[in-house]
């Protein structure tokens, strides 16, 4: 049994990879600043086992703080472009210093491998028609995907015989999860066409995006958290299939053909979007074969669907409230939760343990 700290376990993608990890035998310990631990989606209900489980802010963590462990999975993050241009010197300090700091205090901890969460919204706009592959030029275009570029190149240098960094560079994500995010692209566009029949583009929908289900995203942490030391060690991969890089356009259309009597509309004043890159995932396919991709865009899309159907969403949910990350913050911080460098004030901070000894034990996908 291999012990993981998982950072970010109640976000979007870390409370699909918790229960997965240990699924897969692994023992699981979570920190998280829990801004998201309200936004519950359906699937939030259902039983999963317990986890050790602490509250911290990612930019204030010490020694102390970082449990003994195995290996580290590291999610948490501000991870959208446009929550990280809500002010860019706090996406810097969370997803790029506070990323190289918690490496190198799990590196003095004794964990042997760190699995970066990092994203092909570092490749940013891409040139021409080929396919990127891990050596192609970065080149970010949001506070997010520099956040990512800087990330990755100060934990490169943290490198040893006895610890090894991975960089996962996710492809968009999209899928249900009990932390929804409804401000990723193929999620909202099937809320809109679920809920009022239009499946509205805030662009020329030219741009290309490289897709990837949630869960298989999880299933390529625990591949790259199982393979040998020599596939991994310091090495970036990206994560998704080649076959599923599709233009916004394209998703809106598949979106359609599984909508009944939904249409394509354009939001006023649609232009061109400048982040568009399509991308190679030869590496990953034959270095980590366990983390080969198990769903299509079609069957995400249908599952969405469903998903939505079963639990219930509203319109406001997706763009407004709970399950838009931005929109959500500022209510916390309109609320006096969260101050303007999004930490919590006090009076609204749940009790915090005294240290890694003393958790507040929590399940997987679940309110404390």
């Amino acid at each position: 049994m291999t012990r993981v700290l998982v950072t970010g376990q109640n976000g979007y993608i870390g409370s699909v990879l918790a229960p997965m990890l240990q699924d897969a035998g692994h023992e699981v310990v979570g920190l998280d600043s829990d801004y998201f631990d309200a936004c519950r989606f359906g699937l939030a209900s259902e039983a999963t086992p317990r986890i050790e489980a602490y509250r911290r802010d990612m930019r204030d963590l010490q020694p102390a703080d970082v449990p003994v462990c195995d290996a580290v999975m590291h999610l948490a993050a501000l991870s959208n472009d446009a929550l990280g241009t809500l002010d860019p010197a706090i996406t810097d300090a969370v997803n790029h210093r506070a990323s190289v700091r918690l490496a190198e205090m799990a590196r003095a901890a004794g964990a042997s491998r760190f699995i970066f969460s990092s994203s092909c919204s570092l490749y940013g706009a891409a040139e021409g028609d080929e396919l990127l592959t891990e050596e192609a030029s970065f080149n970010p275009v949001t506070p997010y995907g520099r956040s990512k570029v800087d990330a990755e190149a100060g934990i490169r240098g943290l490198a040893t015989d006895d610890f090894s960094p991975v960089y996962l560079r996710n492809a968009t994500a999209y899928g249900p999860s009990p932390r929804l995010r409804g401000d990723l692209v193929v999620n909202e566009l099937v809320a809109r066409a679920h809920l009022d029949g239009r499946v509205q583009l805030n662009s020329d929908g030219m741009a290309w995006r490289p897709l990837v289900h949630v869960e298989d995203i999880a299933r390529a942490f625990i591949a790259a958290l199982e393979a040998p030391r020599e596939v991994v060690h310091n090495e970036a991969f990206n994560v998704g299939a080649s076959r599923e890089n599709y233009t916004v356009r394209e998703i809106a259309e598949m979106v359609c053909d599984a909508v009944p009597d939904s249409t394509v509309t354009f939001g006023e004043g649609a232009g061109a979007d400048k982040r568009s890159y399509r991308v190679s995932f030869d590496k990953i396919a034959e270095a980590l074969p366990a983390a080969r991709p198990q769903w299509t865009l079609r069957q995400g899309i249908q599952q969405l669907l469903q998903a939505y159907r079963t639990h219930g969403i509203t319109l406001a949910e997706i763009l407004q409230t709970r399950y838009s990350r931005i929109a959500w913050l500022r209510a916390q911080q309109e609320a006096g939760r969260l101050d303007e460098a999004l930490r919590w004030l006090p009076d609204a901070e749940a009790p915090r343990a005294s240290g890694a000894g003393t958790p507040a034990a929590t399940a997987a996908g679940e309110v404390r």
